[in-house]
């Protein structure tokens, strides 16, 4: 990698890279050229990444993004460091990005081909304002077909699926689909009509049957990523009384639940308003599943 100085503005994008030299991590100048134009991350997206938020200087749900990024290593049998760098790397970077929230993101590609030595570094950065909004006040979403049937993954372990890998150009495709058709986001959907997950979200649904709340989410094994802010959310959940479900779930079950909403570590618990145009739920049961659920999300750690 090439050599750097430390970088001199707090708040602006803060990179750690982890090196054996520097036992906390080697501070990067964002600003300047670091990754090398032939790492296997820039020339075939062959890495791996976590995104999280931080708190008050305090990464949330780390170990379980830590375990997650581990088993995306192990699809791609890549090498990475172990969590003691990455937490070391993770407070330098906090330390010198030096604002109440942030995003940071643990990144690891492939490095030079023939190497053998992957590229393993820490970003921190500011939280975007278009999550909070769309926290606030909600998504319109729309169904996309992703092209494979639910009972894809274990039949070939080479798609990934499951993997949070740094080949993102169909999700990002995704979005801009969706933004073309007048939407925010989209909920992906197999091949044999079972919904999926959104492309940086997981999708959940709630019912309501008299006093009884139920909180469910698609199956994991139809090769969706499993999210860690959603099971945080899950466990949180039972122990405030509310029932849980793994589907499979349809489109109509989306149409018919009294709320829906896409949750991701960073932008947390978000809304769903619509879906292809059709209103998902009433305003009275969104905003107080969503204001209960906010509060116990927000008391995980």
């Amino acid at each position: 990698m090439p050599s750097t100085s430390s970088p001199s503005t707090p708040s602006s994008t803060q990179l750690v890279f982890i090196d054996p030299a520097f036992p906390a991590g080697r501070l990067a100048d964002a600003s300047q050229p670091q990754l090398l134009a032939t790492d296997l991350g820039a020339t075939r997206g062959d890495g791996i990444f976590e995104s999280l938020l931080a708190v008050a200087g305090k990464p949330k749900k780390l170990s379980a993004h830590l375990s997650r990024l581990a088993s995306s290593a192990r699809f791609l049998e890549l090498d990475i460091p172990g969590e003691e760098a990455w937490t070391a790397a993770i407070d330098t970077g906090l330390k010198a990005f030096d604002q109440p929230e942030a995003v940071v993101k643990l990144l690891v590609t492939r490095g030079i081909e023939g190497a053998n030595l992957p590229t393993s570094w820490v970003q921190v950065s500011a939280v975007p304002e278009l999550g909070k909004q769309q926290r606030e006040k909600g998504l319109d979403v729309i169904l996309l077909d992703r092209g494979y049937d639910a009972d894809l993954a274990p039949r070939a372990p080479w798609l990934l699926l499951g993997a949070k890998t740094l080949s993102y150009a169909v999700n990002m495709a995704a979005l801009r689909y969706a933004h073309q058709q007048g939407a925010d986001d989209v909920i992906f959907t197999s091949a044999d009509g079972r919904v999926l997950e959104g492309p940086t979200s997981s999708v959940l649904i709630a019912k309501r049957h008299g006093k009884t709340k139920q909180l469910i989410t698609p199956q994991l094994d139809s090769g969706i990523l499993p999210g860690t802010t959603q099971g945080a959310l899950f466990a949180a959940a039972q122990k405030a009384g509310w029932e849980l479900g793994y589907g499979p779930l349809v489109p109509q079950d989306l149409f018919e639940a009294d709320a829906a909403w896409l949750i991701s570590s960073v932008r947390l618990l978000a809304p769903i308003n619509r879906i292809d145009g059709k209103e998902i739920g009433t305003v009275q049961n969104q905003a107080e599943l969503t204001a209960e659920l906010s509060e116990i999300l927000a008391g995980t750690e």
